[in-house]
């Protein structure tokens, strides 16, 4: 559990990366399976994601937002690198089983 006084570990900013959505479908990054790894070092985090697909429409304000929650989140200085990958590609079947149901699959 992360408090004001200890840092955000891989967990603690899964979920703050649970307030990023994907605007064309209305579901959070990290259920929609596009966060694929998150690495927390001292005043460094380096996040690992891809989009639904190379050509999307929505990457740059998805990435947008992502830099605005983690700018609240973290300390001032910490460094934040998002490499965005296409290996493996985005599947459906990465999504989490709610957010599957909520697409109605």
């Amino acid at each position: 559990m992360t408090t004001p006084d200890t840092p955000l570990d891989a967990d603690g900013l899964r979920e703050i990366l649970r307030k990023v959505s994907d605007p064309e479908v209305g579901i959070n990054i990290v259920d929609l399976g596009l966060v694929y790894g998150i690495d927390v070092k001292p005043g460094e985090v380096r996040i690992t994601m891809t989009m639904t697909s190379p050509a999307c429409p929505m990457g740059d304000m998805i990435m947008d937002d992502i830099d605005a929650v983690l700018d609240a989140a973290l300390p001032p200085g910490d460094k934040v690198y998002v490499d965005l990958v296409w290996e493996p590609p985005w599947s459906p079947e990465m999504m989490t089983p709610e957010a599957r149901k909520t697409m109605g699959w």
